[in-house]
């Protein structure tokens, strides 16, 4: 399946912009929450990255947001970094915006610990729940591998 580069669309927690898409139109919802650094259309001009959506979006209805913060988002201050509480708002009104009422939650690499959280406060929102190279403790791996590297 070729899926056509989507353009961001737009929905709002109060008066935070969070930068989404959607490919696909499969039976199922799916919500993919990437970790830190996304953007919701530069990165259908990476291969590997399309050859996962495209993948996904044989089944699925995609929805890809920006988290607060990163890709097309809204910014926030060093200081003003927001709990994940918050966060789960933002995927709430995603989902709120595309008229998802249920959806299967991936979240990769930080965005496993936001769809984590999402899915502890939204439980009647989620479908499954799906997490990958997530850490519950970054604080442990960074010890753990600080130890593997001898130090």
């Amino acid at each position: 399946m070729t899926v056509d580069p989507p353009r961001a669309a737009y929905a709002f927690n109060d008066d935070v912009a969070i930068a989404y898409a959607v490919v696909g139109d499969g039976p199922v919802d799916l919500v993919y929450i990437q970790g830190f650094v996304s953007h919701v259309e530069l990165m259908w001009e990476c291969p590997q990255a399309v050859a996962f959506f495209e993948r996904l979006a044989e089944w699925a209805r995609l929805i890809v947001l920006d988290r607060r913060g990163t890709g097309m988002s809204d910014r926030f201050a060093a200081h003003e970094l927001p709990p994940l509480e918050e966060a789960a708002r933002d995927v709430l009104a995603v989902m709120d915006a595309v008229g998802s009422t249920r959806a299967s939650i991936l979240g990769q690499h930080e965005g496993g610990q936001l769809g984590a959280m999402f899915a502890a406060l939204h439980p009647e929102r989620v479908r499954t729940r799906s997490l990958f190279e997530t850490a519950i403790n970054w604080r442990r791996v960074l010890n753990r591998y600080g130890q593997a590297m001898g130090e």
